[in-house]
């Protein structure tokens, strides 16, 4: 910067304040710096400027798997709305791994980031460390809270359940539940969900006893446990089924296939099979599940409403903010084929 100043003939703090908003200088200044720009190929290293500021204009995002289309969907509405406002959103993935989730939150405090939105791996996080990164920036939660007090948006459990259990009682025989991997709180959310809208409906719960491994494969996890069930010719408690999400659904799908039994809704079908969260691919699966879905824009958008709230940029905000920082958004049944 040095350098460029004494090369343009202007002061540092002129060409530091053009950088900063090209809107700030004077039109014969900005003519001026942007010529010597073109003829000097000068740009600011923007890892260094922001380590140099009080308040940078990047923005960090954690999430579990940066392949899963969730997570994508999430991480580009988020992106999106970080660069209309003026900021770099820069994602790492934890990969479903404690120890890089640690490495990932060291990296962001290095570079100084404004805030951060984090889909944490929850029972395996170091909460330590990300409670001592929310005391220094603004951190958002989403998919689940780290703790029952941090900032979170993400779907409301209980009505999503509720609307899915009350549909699955009425439209045949009620649901017995298979859980997830105990990786995050939505593990334990969930099943507290299906119990309650279960006793809602007068229904007894029947929650299927799995092994407590803490794996991110959902899909395999699925399979595995529901052939457990299946397998020697074996009948479940009922006819339906309830996964604690869509990815473990697509596993007990395959796994009841691979058994002989028919999936779906018809007369002549031996099972029924439900999901939560509308994974994008759900309505490819075969038969396309049924599910609960989650909004992940209005997630996204939402989640950074709070963030830029929290960082004193409500004027980027698209719509009203809901009162409080725990936002929980009602989910919308999606029926298809599977149930």
């Amino acid at each position: 910067m040095e350098d460029f100043s004494e090369y343009v003939g202007l002061s540092r703090p002129t060409v530091s304040k053009y950088f900063n908003d090209p809107g700030s200088v004077r039109r014969k200044t900005r003519e001026r710096i942007e010529a010597a720009i073109k003829d000097s190929g000068f740009r600011p290293n923007i890892f260094a400027v922001n380590l140099n500021r009080r308040r940078t204009n990047i923005l960090g995002i954690i999430v579990p798997n940066s392949t899963d289309p969730f997570y994508m969907a999430l991480t580009r509405r988020v992106e999106l709305i970080a660069n209309e406002a003026g900021f770099l959103a820069f994602v790492l993935s934890s990969d479903g791994n404690p120890q890089i989730e640690e490495r990932a939150i060291e990296t962001f405090k290095s570079m100084n980031v404004a805030g951060a939105i984090i889909a944490p791996l929850g029972a395996q996080s170091h909460h330590e460390k990300l409670l001592s990164l929310g005391a220094s920036i603004p951190l958002i939660y989403v998919d689940s809270p780290l703790n029952e007090t941090s900032p979170f948006v993400g779907t409301n459990n209980r009505q999503s359940f509720h609307l899915i259990v009350d549909y699955l009682c009425r439209s045949g025989e009620p649901p017995c539940y298979l859980g997830m991997p105990p990786v995050n709180t939505n593990a334990t959310t969930r099943e507290l969900a299906y119990v309650e809208a279960m006793q809602r409906l007068k229904m007894e719960p029947v929650v299927l006893p799995i092994e407590k491994v803490e794996t991110w494969d959902f899909e395999k996890f699925g399979y595995d446990e529901m052939l457990k069930f299946l397998k020697n010719g074996k009948k479940l408690p009922t006819n339906t089924v309830l996964c604690a999400n869509d990815r473990v659904a697509f596993g007990a799908i395959s796994a009841a296939y691979h058994a002989g039994l028919k999936i779906g809704r018809d007369a002549d079908c031996d099972l029924r099979i439900a999901g939560h969260d509308d994974h994008p691919l759900s309505r490819y699966a075969c038969p396309p599940i049924t599910t609960v879905a989650q909004n992940y824009n209005e997630i996204g958008r939402l989640a950074m409403a709070l963030l830029m709230h929290k960082l004193g940029e409500s004027s980027h905000a698209t719509a009203p903010l809901p009162a409080g920082e725990r936002i929980l958004l009602n989910a919308e049944i999606m029926l298809r084929e599977s149930a």
